[in-house]
């Protein structure tokens, strides 16, 4: 069978684009200083809004998500943040903090379990002074979603005064976080995963508690100071030159994320969680994210088969598709299924039926 050049991606990032968003990108260049990008940018940023469940607003950069976790701590941490981690982007998080020269405490939490209320509550008893907490909420190196409403009702209850950082970059725009009810203070995301565009673009919605916080941070940087960002925002422009050709693919893309209609949306992502949950239990895997605890948008898969994950990704290759291996130290011993963005359950039922075809051939 003839391999096709560009196999359908079922990979935590960068997904499939549709063909009419990446083509959008084409369209002739503006000025970044024109009213055509401040119609542009005004229309993203309003629509951003409905899928972030927020009034308050949301910042636009031409960055990745890694570059607003940083820009969370510049703004929002003078000295001491506590990084619960529990796989490798959350760690990534603490790797920031510590770079951006804050004291940051790190709560280990064992790779596939997620984050729980009682972990944190337990973490926060022993250390005063704590400005900020960060979660990912998602981790697309485990599979794991950890209970962030919970999260959020602990802190506004016990932790008022502490600032509450989420990374959703893996689960944004595949189930309902509503930043505004949950009381969240920075919530990230970026643009290559659930939302079906092109990496290069970075968003967080930003309470008006963090911006009075950044009022009496120093060393806030210049790009990621959300004082700047916020006074070019009262604009509908951005303070550095925007990746114009991207703010396009995504306009497009969240019409077509709004025309599906946002219960329709979460509750496909959660039937296709299901039925690949479903598949892995038939074929006799177990999956490695904690059992209540699945992600939505990407299953992880222990390996207990112990098949090939390479050679199972040549066979895909072949019939134009493409999953990916364990992260980092789980390589070989697990692989994850993404099922975000624009896949259907025709695509899930055609991979699927195609791992199925390898599992009959090798086992």
């Amino acid at each position: 069978m003839k391999k096709q050049k560009h196999p359908f991606l079922f990979i935590p990032g960068p997904v499939n684009v549709r063909p009419d968003v990446l083509e959008a990108q084409a369209e002739a260049m503006i000025g970044h200083r024109s009213a055509d990008f401040e119609s542009l940018f005004a229309a993203c940023e309003n629509k951003l809004k409905k899928l972030f469940f927020t009034g308050q607003r949301v910042y636009i950069s031409a960055s990745s998500g890694s570059g607003l976790q940083e820009a969370a701590i510049r703004n929002g941490v003078h000295k001491r943040v506590v990084n619960f981690v529990a796989g490798a982007f959350a760690d990534r998080w603490y790797q920031v903090s510590m770079g951006c020269g804050k004291e940051a405490i790190k709560v280990d939490v064992e790779w596939g379990r997620a984050v729980k209320p009682e972990t944190v509550d337990q973490a926060l008893q022993q250390y005063d002074d704590v400005e900020a907490i960060t979660i990912v909420h998602n981790e697309t190196s485990t599979g794991v979603a950890s209970p962030l409403g919970e999260i959020a009702a602990l802190m506004r209850e016990k932790y008022p005064d502490i600032l509450i950082f989420v990374d959703a970059v893996s689960s944004f725009s595949g189930l309902k976080l509503p930043f505004d009810e949950w009381g969240l203070d920075l919530m990230l995301t970026s643009s290559q995963k659930a939302l079906s565009i092109p990496p290069g673009l970075s968003f967080a919605a930003v309470s008006d508690r963090v911006l009075e916080k950044a009022k009496t941070v120093e060393g806030r940087g210049w790009y990621f100071d959300f004082l700047v960002m916020e006074k070019y925002l009262q604009r509908s422009t951005t303070a550095a030159t925007p990746a114009i050709s991207l703010m396009r693919a995504l306009n497009l893309e969240l019409d077509y994320i709004l025309a599906e209609g946002l219960d329709a949306r979460f509750a496909r992502h959660q039937a296709l969680a299901g039925r690949t949950r479903d598949w892995a239990a038939k074929r006799g895997f177990a999956m490695f994210s904690e059992e209540g605890y699945h992600s939505p948008t990407v299953s992880c898969v222990a390996n207990t088969l112990k098949i090939d994950v390479g050679g199972l990704n040549q066979f895909l290759r072949e019939r134009g598709m493409v999953i990916s291996n364990g992260y980092g130290n789980l390589k070989g011993q697990t692989f994850r299924i993404a099922h975000m963005g624009i896949v259907t359950m025709e695509d899930m039922d055609r991979l699927l039926g195609a791992i199925d075809e390898y599992l009959e051939q090798t086992q």
